[in-house]
This record gives C-alpha cells, sequence and structure tokens, in this order.
C-alpha cells in the first residue's frame, strides 16, 4: 500500500515520471557535478596500487580460483565476495575479461 501510494517511494518503481505525459514545461533537475582534484585522483591511485601491493602474494591464486569457478558454472558471487578482500575491481574485471570474454549485444 505504501509503495502504491507514495509513502515508500521505490526509484524506477514508483518516482519515475516520463516527460511526454508532464507537458512541454518540464524541465529536468539540476545536478551539481563534483569534480576530483588531482590530488584526489592520485591518492585513489595510491590506495589501488597500495591495497595490490599488500596482497601481491594472495591476489594470484584467488584470481585463478575466481577463473575456474567462472568456467564451471560455480557460485560465482561468492567466489568474488572472497576475491575482492585481495584483489581490486580492475583485477578481478581483468581475470573474469581473460575466461569470459566480452559482452557483445545481439544487434
Amino acid at each position: 500500500e505504501q509503495k502504491h501510494d507514495g509513502r515508500l517511494p521505490i526509484v524506477g518503481i514508483n518516482t519515475f515520471q516520463d516527460p511526454n505525459t508532464l507537458g512541454d514545461s518540464w524541465e529536468p533537475p539540476a545536478v551539481e557535478l563534483r569534480r576530483s582534484s588531482n590530488e584526489e585522483k592520485q591518492a585513489q591511485i595510491d590506495a589501488v596500487r597500495a591495497f595490490q601491493a599488500k596482497h601481491a602474494a594472495e591476489a594470484p591464486a584467488a584470481l585463478a580460483r575466481l577463473q575456474e569457478v567462472a568456467l564451471n558454472g560455480g557460485n560465482l558471487f561468492a567466489e568474488l565476495m572472497r576475491t575482492v578482500r585481495v584483489a581490486s575491481l580492475g583485477q578481478v574485471s581483468n581475470a573474469l575479461y581473460r575466461v569470459g570474454g566480452e559482452y557483445r549485444r545481439n544487434v
């Protein structure tokens, strides 16, 4: 009941407003963009590199297990949760790309 009357907003379910039905006066809300400074970007890069260095000995085995689970149709989510403790998003993405290839939508 709360979902349908709007008291419990669920983004994408009952908060979407079709601009085509709102008339010509509808304007999208302004969105404030926040850009990272060069220092913030570098700090993030340094943090990822430090994480990778800290787990350099553990990551290859974890990534290999992840690839094996992916190839054998196992519980990929459970293995991902273990792998991200020692591998970065980039390492995980590259490992999965090597065994699964690139997604290409049928056109």
